[in-house]
């Protein structure tokens, strides 16, 4: 399952792999966008399945960015009450936080992500040569969860993350490879811990994320990547702890820089929302 984009540039080598080791593969496209994250697309998948002939021992791969990945298994793990998943992202985000976790879901007419499960996939293969052709504005998007990680779990890779800010920019490709690895293991340990949601612990995920949901959703969810509405979040979710004593303004200061420095926005009201 895979965008036009996306699959015009990664699936055919996938579904060369694919085969090559003696599997059938289907290609099945949707349209790009969080807008396609709906129950009718689910619909359209159950459809393909099984015109198909997908049965209980079939998987299905997620090929793309993290609204990919949430369609595709959302309907891998309600069809035939659940087939294998496998999550293959081809976006930084995607790599460092939508892939790895279980969270699987579609968005109502009355919010997003209301309608899901809790559904992790066999494997998550991360191929950091899909980066290379991925906008700059789509790579930006992703370095606000990479800060995110480090900000939440780990100053001493928020320091790193600091130093070597323009070496992502750049994508050099053994800091990528660190960093990706470093939000895979923080974001693993905390679901390790509390894969559910029943003891509180993984919405620390959640960081930056309640300004966030309010920002993409008066702006139509169609004006910022979620990366950059997440940036967006953090750094006024810092500064509202600031003003009530709850967070340094140096740190929240600190957060604000490490946003601009990855060229993602941080003052809202450039946006000019309604």
């Amino acid at each position: 399952v895979t965008v036009p984009a996306v699959g015009r540039r990664h699936a055919a080598p996938l579904v060369r792999s694919l085969r090559g080791a003696g599997l059938r593969v289907h290609r099945f496209t949707v349209p790009d966008g969080d807008a396609t994250k709906n129950l009718r697309q689910v619909k359209r998948l159950y459809d393909g399945f099984l015109e198909k002939g997908l049965d209980r021992s079939s998987a299905v791969v997620a090929l793309g960015g993290g609204m990919v990945g949430d369609l595709a298994g959302f309907a891998a793990a309600s069809f035939l009450r659940g087939i294998a998943f496998v999550q293959v992202p081809t976006t930084l985000l995607a790599m460092v936080d939508a892939s790895v976790g279980g969270k699987v879901g579609v968005n109502l007419a009355q919010g997003k992500n209301l309608v899901g499960a809790f559904y992790q996939p066999q494997l998550v293969l991360c191929d950091l040569d899909t980066l290379k052709t991925l906008p700059n504005r789509e790579l930006r998007a992703g370095l606000a969860e990479v800060i995110k990680y480090g900000v939440i779990l780990d100053e001493e890779f928020f320091g790193y993350l600091e130093e070597h800010v323009e070496d992502l920019n750049q994508r050099d490709p053994e800091v990528l490879a660190d960093v990706v690895a470093r939000c895979c293991q923080l974001k693993a340990s905390v679901v390790e811990q509390d894969e559910r949601e029943t003891t509180g612990l993984r919405a620390v995920l959640n960081y930056g994320h309640t300004f966030c949901h309010a920002i993409e959703s008066v702006s139509g969810y169609d004006r910022l990547l979620h990366g950059e509405a997440v940036a967006l979040g953090m750094v006024l979710a810092a500064r509202y702890s600031a003003r009530h004593g709850d967070l340094s303004l140096t740190d929240a200061e600190r957060l604000t820089r490490a946003v601009d420095a990855a060229g993602l926005p941080s003052e809202i009201a450039a946006l000019q929302l309604p």
